[in-house]
């Protein structure tokens, strides 16, 4: 799955629409305030704005503090899932139960530094964990391999309590580190960097990425 992070800021529209052609399941918006992270990104109208270049599904990753005050402006600009982090909001079991009340997937995100054990009780109201395999701010940065231990133990307990959650990795994605994500037990895999640098194109990289994860699941399994 795609941040478009890398993606050229005046046409995202038309960038939306090349990542759909490319093949890509969903588009991640990386949301981000200049307080939760030093960096400043997308509001909801720019969303909004490129929403009907495509159909294909929309998710914000919000790095905002007080994600709670405005999630209900990212599922009006279309963002059909909201991940918030479990170290932004003093209410998280609110915060996500909230979320689903608008209508959109709740989803969680998890900093590096930040142990899984945060958000063991509250995976029953969650669509997906997003485990965050670099310090969220900035794109292009090194993957941070010992995440991959914390993936595999909320595998295990979305496994033991028979939930149907996802598990996502946004981060240093790609050739060289995307087998060992999913053969923790990652199943959903973000891409930025990686995907705008193939020299043989978008298309080209989505299905390489696929193939590779699904790969190493395979070998795991």
């Amino acid at each position: 799955m795609p941040s478009v992070l890398p993606a050229d800021f005046s046409r995202l529209g038309e960038e939306c629409a090349a990542l759909a052609d490319a093949g890509v399941d969903r588009i991640q918006w990386d949301v981000m305030d200049g307080r939760f992270v030093p960096n400043l990104t997308f509001g909801p109208d720019v969303i909004a704005a490129c929403r009907d270049r495509t159909d294909v599904p929309f998710e914000a990753h919000l790095m905002v503090e007080a994600p709670e005050e405005l999630a209900h402006l990212y599922v009006e600009a279309g963002c059909q899932m909201l991940i918030v982090h479990a170290e932004s909001t003093k209410h998280l079991h609110r915060t996500l139960g909230s979320i689903r009340d608008l209508g959109a997937q709740p989803a969680v995100a998890l900093n590096p530094s930040t142990p899984p054990e945060s958000v063991r009780y509250v995976l029953e109201l969650c669509d997906m964990v997003l485990v965050m395999t670099v310090n969220p701010g900035f794109g292009g940065q090194a993957y941070i391999s010992e995440m991959e231990p914390k993936v595999a133990t909320l595998r295990r307990w979305i496994t033991d309590a028979g939930l149907n959650c996802d598990i996502e990795v946004d981060g240093g994605i790609g050739p060289a580190t995307i087998s060992g994500a999913a053969a923790s037990g990652a199943n959903v895999l973000v891409a930025g960097s990686a995907l705008y640098k193939d020299p043989e194109g978008l298309a080209h990289a989505v299905t390489e990425l696929r193939d590779q994860a699904t790969t190493a699941v395979g070998q795991a399994g």
